[in-house]
């Protein structure tokens, strides 16, 4: 028991880490361009990172990170994975990832959710749009479709530890952001409409 009491407190010092860093800049420090110090200035009405040699014009704008992903219903039941790695090692999610460059968000929830359940999917609908702030990492931008099984072998891999289909009476408690409980209270309510 001491060792599990250890490692959530490790587990949550580097999560509050991580915050910190977010919340300063990313821990941003000098211009990638010109490699001079980055100053916190007002700049067009909020506090950004200005490049302090006035012969470059870099501004470091702390932009959330797109994220895309799938609600996938199954016999009324929906499917979420066990996350694998911190943060919220152990918690239940949505499967769902950050976009890559040259990714379109409907490609990326295509992709994650192969990378992470071993299914192959088809989308059906954009079903909503999410801002996450509750990551250590990063804030976020999660774009959710609707979509179905269309091949696969439902199997957890990448950053999934396991990957279950819940009743929607029965979602664990443990949802590991508020984008993805917020997502699951929505598509509970549009079901109750329905019905």
């Amino acid at each position: 028991m001491k060792s599990e009491n250890k490692k959530q407190r490790q587990s949550n010092s580097e999560e509050n880490a991580l915050f910190r860093r977010k919340e300063n800049f990313s821990g941003y420090r000098f211009c990638p361009f010109c490699k001079a110090s980055l100053n916190r200035e007002l700049f067009n009405g909020a506090t950004r990172l200005v490049c302090a040699n006035l012969n470059c014009d870099f501004v470091f704008y702390h932009n959330p990170v797109p994220a895309a992903g799938a609600l996938i219903i199954e016999n009324s039941k929906l499917l979420l994975v066990k996350r694998a790695h911190e943060p919220k090692k152990d918690f239940w999610c949505l499967p769902s990832g950050f976009m890559e460059w040259t990714e379109h968000p409907a490609q990326t929830a295509v992709r994650e959710v192969a990378e992470e359940t071993g299914l192959q999917i088809e989308l059906t609908a954009l079903f909503n749009v999410y801002s996450g702030n509750d990551d250590p990492r990063t804030n976020a931008i999660l774009i959710l479709f609707l979509a179905r099984v269309i091949s696969g072998e439902l199997a957890a891999s990448d950053d999934a530890s396991e990957v279950t289909y819940f009743p929607l009476d029965k979602i664990p408690d443990n949802i590991a952001f508020e984008a993805h409980r917020q997502a699951i209270a929505d598509y509970r309510k549009t079901i109750n409409r329905a019905s």
